[in-house]
């Protein structure tokens, strides 16, 4: 019988006897927000990095412009 329950149908009915039919839907919404704000939190993360990525390439490219003007002179 649990075999064919699976690994979150098992967690549901764990909440289920542990928080009672009232307070799942508000468990389950607080768990939404938390992985909305997880994923916000990774997208800048990963944005911050190209961004940081970005501006290092672009200052490398003008060092290597400015060394080259030097040594042209």
């Amino acid at each position: 019988m649990l075999s064919s329950i699976g690994i979150p149908g098992l967690i549901l009915v764990i909440a289920l006897i542990i928080f009672g039919p009232s307070k799942l839907p508000e468990i389950g919404g607080v768990f939404g927000n938390t992985l909305i704000e997880f994923k916000k939190a990774t997208n800048d993360l990963i944005s911050n990095d190209k961004e940081e990525k970005t501006n290092s390439e672009e200052k490398n490219k003008l060092v290597a412009l400015e060394k080259s003007e030097k040594t042209g002179n």
